[in-house]
Parts: structure tokens; C-alpha cells; sequence
């Protein structure tokens, strides 16, 4: 089972950027307990982190024929972005959307994800651990297509 992990724009400065709401953990930190929870279930990462828009559209992309599903944090690309959404439903791989904050209980204009109703599930405000949950339930989801 091959899975891909988009990080979306700023996330390059967790630990860094506002710890008060998303914690100490710095990206690496994620990555490497992402990597070791999904060698533990026998699951290959791709993992992949950008500023920009249209490398992360071209990622999704890129992972049709080559993953079997994709664990995103959009960023703030949730509550902008129809190109992501465009993309994730062009490619039509399982995708579980993740976010460190409870992205319902901030800003308003967070409250909205363009991404939440192409996805098999949202998994919000569990800190860095949103990243292991939806893995979690991607690779579950994953197996059970394949089984059946």
C-alpha cells in the first residue's frame, strides 16, 4: 500500500509558527512519526510539503497510478482552494483530510473546507496526532477496498 502525504503552505514552520495553537512538533517531527506508524502497518509514504498551489495540485495528480490514497493538510488551501478539490476528485483516490487546529472552533472564515465533502473524513484539532489518526483511518480504508 502506497500513500501520499501533502503538507500545504506554512507548514514548513510548525514548532516555529504560533505553538500556542498548533503545538512544538516541527514538520520533521510528523514526518518521521508518520513514517514509522506506517512501516509498523506495512504501508509506503511519499511525502511532500509546498508553499504553492499548483505544485500541490500537481502532487495530487502525480499519484494517480502511483499511490493508493492521499493523507492532506491543505493549510490554509482549505478554505481557498477549488484547484485542490478539482484535482483530488480528477485523480478519485480515497483522501482524509487532516488539520492540527479544530479549524471549527477559530476564525470563521476557517469553518468552510473545500476539500471536506471529496474526502472520506476530516480529522481536526488532535494536535500533530490528527496526521497518525488519518493515517490510520486511510490505510483501514485502503485495506478493506482491497479485501473486498
Amino acid at each position: 500500500m502506497k500513500i501520499l502525504v501533502l503538507h500545504g503552505p506554512n507548514l514548513n514552520m510548525l514548532g516555529v509558527r504560533e505553538p500556542e495553537v498548533y503545538g512544538s512538533d516541527t514538520l520533521e517531527d510528523i514526518n518521521l512519526s508518520l513514517e514509522s506508524a506506517a512501516a509498523d502497518r506495512g504501508v509506503a509514504l511519499r511525502i511532500r510539503q509546498s508553499n504553492h498551489e499548483g505544485v500541490l495540485v500537481d502532487e495530487i495528480q502525480q499519484a494517480l497510478g502511483r499511490e493508493d490514497g492521499i493523507l492532506i493538510n491543505p493549510g490554509a488551501y482549505t478554505h481557498t482552494s477549488i484547484a485542490l478539490r478539482d484535482a483530488i476528485v480528477a485523480v478519485g483516490l480515497p483522501v482524509v483530510e487532516v488539520h492540527m487546529s479544530d479549524i471549527y472552533a477559530r476564525e470563521s472564515f476557517r469553518h468552510h473546507s473545500y476539500i471536506e465533502d471529496v474526502a472520506l473524513g476530516q480529522i481536526c484539532g488532535h494536535g500533530s496526532r490528527s496526521y497518525l489518526l488519518g493515517l490510520e483511518a486511510l490505510a483501514d480504508h485502503i485495506g478493506k477496498r482491497s479485501e473486498g
